[in-house]
């Protein structure tokens, strides 16, 4: 029997994944998307920190482009799932000791306005002193003043799933439980294997893009002749959801290494997080270091003395990062892609990638595989199409 036939396959249903699907199905590509697990988003996609947000500690290192780019997003979002994307007020406290001053937080915020439009909402202020006490138990000894700003808070898997949902609905077609095997790339195709409920199957594709994640360079070793890629980094970061509810964010640092750490509201609790971690060995068994509890908790002691440290549930995920001599926490968060032949590619790697900006991302995927794929009509702009939480 011949194979079935596809303008593009995916492997990988985390934002990535899925984005590429919507993006690809709306230009009028037969889109297959590959996830290995039951459901979608069950890796990265469901442990980040679940902001929809510009990146403003990314301004640290200069990226402006990429904060404007996910400002961009930001808006665009609110507006497209409005169910799924809402703006949420964040804290920045400033004390004695704290290594960014009151001036570099007033520089950047503005820079952060500025990049976002200088529309009302994207405008900050100071929390008055007064109102110290509405701060959720917020510290205030040593403290000498609050920054508030708005940004944007999601349901990270939900997205992802509505996302997938608007690609169904533009004629993309998906499966779970499908195991990526092996994909063979020839002069005018590639042939795709993946085992499903047990069964091998294969389809042929016009392109593949691997959006595997965390797993991006064990399945291009899969594909043959194999595409020339650098390892990543894999960095391992984990969120404790504590017991003690906050109606706002917090924008906190750490005082032991002056990194960033999130306090969110999150389904009646709160979301605390992340670490930081070089990890070595296979994504699937990662699992959260006592040292990253023990880091986080610290931090929270210090600015919520008065909450309860009760942990309800712990999520440990795994943030992709092109290879640097860098540390972790300034290395940069553009996204890079790797393709088998930079003529006409038939294989195109997503290498990192963030939540905020997925559509770009897709939108970049699909111009660099223009040039490989048949000239198709357009049936939708994915900056026009509604997200809605699928049920």
């Amino acid at each position: 029997m011949n194979a079935e036939q596809y303008d593009v396959v995916i492997i990988g249903g985390g934002i990535n994944g899925v984005g590429v699907a919507q993006a690809a199905s709306a230009m009028g590509y037969s889109v297959l998307l590959l996830e290995k697990n039951s459901r979608l988003a069950m890796e990265t996609s469901a442990r980040s920190s679940k902001l929809i947000h510009g990146g403003l500690r990314y301004l640290e290192r200069f990226e402006f482009s990429l904060v404007r780019e996910s400002l961009k997003e930001r808006e665009l979002l609110l507006k497209l799932a409005p169910d799924l994307v809402h703006m949420q007020k964040f804290n920045i406290p400033v004390y004695k000791e704290t290594q960014r001053s009151s001036l570099t937080m007033h520089l950047g915020l503005s820079l952060y306005a500025l990049l976002a439009g200088l529309k009302k909402q994207h405008i900050y202020h100071q929390v008055e002193p007064r109102d110290w006490d509405k701060l959720d138990g917020l510290k205030t000894k040593n403290l000498k003043t609050v920054f508030q700003y708005n940004d944007a808070q999601t349901d990270d898997a939900e997205l992802t799933k509505a996302v997938m949902s608007s690609a169904l609905s533009l004629g993309a077609e998906h499966h779970c439980d499908a195991e990526f095997i092996r994909a063979d790339v020839e002069k005018d195709k590639v042939i795709v294997q993946f085992y499903q409920h047990g069964i091998l199957k294969t389809v042929n594709a016009g392109v593949v893009i691997n959006a595997a994640g965390p797993w991006v360079y064990s399945v291009n070793k899969r594909i043959f002749p194999q595409a020339s890629i650098e390892k990543p980094d894999l960095v391992q970061g984990t969120h404790l959801v504590v017991k003690t509810p906050v109606s706002q964010a917090y924008y906190l640092e750490a005082p032991k290494d002056k990194r960033v750490v999130f306090l969110l509201p999150w389904k009646s609790h709160s979301l605390l997080g992340t670490t930081e971690h070089l990890y070595q060995g296979d994504p699937t068994n990662m699992h959260m270091l006592e040292q990253e509890k023990d880091y986080l908790l610290e931090v929270y002691a210090h600015y919520f003395p008065l909450h309860e440290k009760e942990i309800l549930r712990t999520m440990t995920g795994c943030r992709v990062l092109p290879s640097a001599g860098e540390s972790l926490f300034k290395r940069s968060r553009e996204t890079c892609f790797e393709v088998n032949d930079g003529e006409q590619p038939r294989v195109l790697s997503i290498i990192g990638g963030k939540l905020t900006v997925y559509r770009q991302t897709a939108k970049k995927v699909m111009r660099i595989l223009q040039q490989t794929l048949p000239e198709k009509k357009m049936i939708a702009d994915t900056a026009n199409l509604n997200l809605r939480q699928v049920d």
